[in-house]
């Protein structure tokens, strides 16, 4: 197996002595250089041109996205960000990064991306020179691109079709239109799409923020559901409303969270209703 020629950027001292030890022993990994800010990286880069580049998101000055923006396509690496902030991780995965690791690092998932880094650079290389170096200007297209949005103020609208789900260091890519319904159990949010529950640490108010305003609503103080599930709706005589989900699932709407119910009622005529029922 061919060496993987590797750039290590973080402007923490420690941690990036903690990567490079992680890293240093291993005979699959040639440790080209190890920087401390986005413009070190970019010298690095253009110097030595390596396979991968393992990169922190937030740096004073230039942070990682703009790190990548600055690279030239002919020495355009994979990237890892590893970072311990995961709301970066929607926008890493928008442009092709090979993976994204939190912080702090567990040496199994660290694994897991490099093994990712090493699976791309070998579909690279069976493309053979223009292959090769059409999957670069791939990789540089899409993160011009989503610098381009947000430099413009749009906020990628795939913020609204997925959701970044952090779980033991690892995040997982929810897409919206399969959430079902959520609800709050202290702390976390249970997120409940596909058969499956993810649990992630939010307040429903800042999660609500991520979610499309027109598809989900709040029904509860700790509920919210996609209007897209609803099959059945019983309205009660205090104002309140019960539904029912494709799944089965039966959720209670609350006074103070029915308007949303309201609307979505009298916009659709048809709707499965049953009589007033006393609560």
């Amino acid at each position: 197996m061919s060496k993987l020629s590797v750039v290590l950027v973080d402007d923490e001292p420690l941690a990036l002595r903690l990567l490079k030890s992680m890293l240093e022993e291993r005979r699959d990994l040639d440790i080209l250089a190890c920087c401390r800010n986005g413009r070190e990286a970019v010298q690095a880069v253009s110097e030595h041109n390596p396979d991968l580049l393992i990169l922190d998101v937030q740096m004073p000055g230039m942070n990682g996205f703009d790190v990548v923006r600055n690279l030239q396509a002919d020495t355009m690496p994979l990237v890892i960000f590893a970072t311990a902030y995961d709301q970066y991780a929607l926008k890493a995965f928008e442009v092709h990064a090979v993976d994204y690791v939190l912080k702090p690092l567990d040496p199994r998932r660290l694994e897991t991306a490099l093994d990712r880094a090493r699976q791309r650079q070998a579909q690279m290389i069976s493309k053979g020179e223009d292959g090769h170096q059409e999957e670069k200007n791939r990789l540089m297209r899409s993160f011009e691109s989503s610098a381009g949005k947000a430099s413009s103020g749009e906020n990628a609208t795939a913020s609204t079709q997925r959701l970044a789900i952090k779980d033991r260091g690892s995040i997982t890519m929810v897409s919206q239109p399969d959430i079902e319904w959520i609800d709050a159990a202290g702390d976390y949010m249970c997120v409940h799409a596909k058969g499956e529950t993810h649990v992630m640490r939010s307040t429903i108010k800042d999660l609500q923020k991520q979610l499309c305003p027109d598809t989900f609503k709040r029904i509860h103080r700790s509920t919210l559901v996609n209007l897209n599930f609803i099959v059945h709706i019983k309205v009660l005589t205090k104002g309140e409303y019960f539904l029912t989900l494709s799944s089965g699932a039966k959720l209670k709407v609350s006074r103070n969270y029915r308007l949303p119910i309201k609307e979505f009622l009298d916009s659709n005529k048809q709707s499965d209703l049953t009589a007033p029922q006393a609560s």
